[in-house]
């Protein structure tokens, strides 16, 4: 009684595990894993707002164990903070003159002479110098599935945006490019006439 109880558990046990598919393409990936990402102190806040921003698409279940996931993302990011000198000179300048002048003798020991002048001179110099201080943050990462095969990459950048960060628009942007081609790839293999529900990103509500 308690093999055949035994083997019923470890039955049921397998198939609450789902199946990985080693060689799962782009569109397969339901599943992900953020590797830690390489590069400067910053990397582990870039990896953080990558998993928020997935999570927050809907797109793919997030998980910390990789040994569950269809694929792992993996790749290095850099965030630096510099100051930007800028040196500009302008010189305007305006300078005119005319002159004239004669001289004549007589014959009887008399002379005349005449001289006209006219000059004028406008010099103007202009210099600033503007240091600027500049944020710019970079990712550079690629999706790879269990067989090791890179299905998915890009690189992004950024100096910030409108209304964030530099760091929190190249998470965007990292997201934003996968979820894109994550649909191009589905929706590739879906058959004819096909239709699927999109998923609702997390912390929306439905109305009634």
């Amino acid at each position: 009684m308690k093999t055949v109880a035994l083997a019923l558990f470890l039955s049921t046990g397998a198939l609450a595990i789902e199946p990985r598919n080693a060689e799962a393409t782009l569109a397969q990936v339901k599943r992900v894993y953020v590797d830690q990402l390489g590069g400067g102190d910053t990397s582990d806040q870039m990896r953080d707002m990558i998993i928020s921003a997935l999570q927050e698409s809907g797109l793919f279940t997030i998980t910390e164990n990789p040994e569950r996931a269809d694929a792992s993302l993996k790749g290095s990011s850099d965030d630096k903070t510099f100051t930007q000198e800028h040196q500009t000179s302008e010189s305007i300048g305006f300078h005119a003159s005319d002159g004239s002048g004669s001289r004549s003798a007589t014959s009887i020991g008399t002379s005349s002479s005449s001289d006209k002048s006219l000059s004028a001179g406008v010099t103007e110099n202009e210099s600033s110098h503007i240091k600027e201080r500049r944020h710019e943050a970079v990712a550079a990462v690629r999706l790879v599935n269990v067989a090791g095969d890179v299905i998915w990459s890009t690189t992004q950048e950024s100096n910030g945006a409108k209304f964030k960060g530099a760091m929190a628009d190249v998470a965007d942007k990292v997201v934003r490019h996968l979820i894109e081609e994550t649909k191009k790839a589905r929706a590739a293999e879906k058959p004819p006439g096909f239709k699927t529900i999109e998923p609702v990103p997390a912390g929306t509500t439905t109305g009634q």
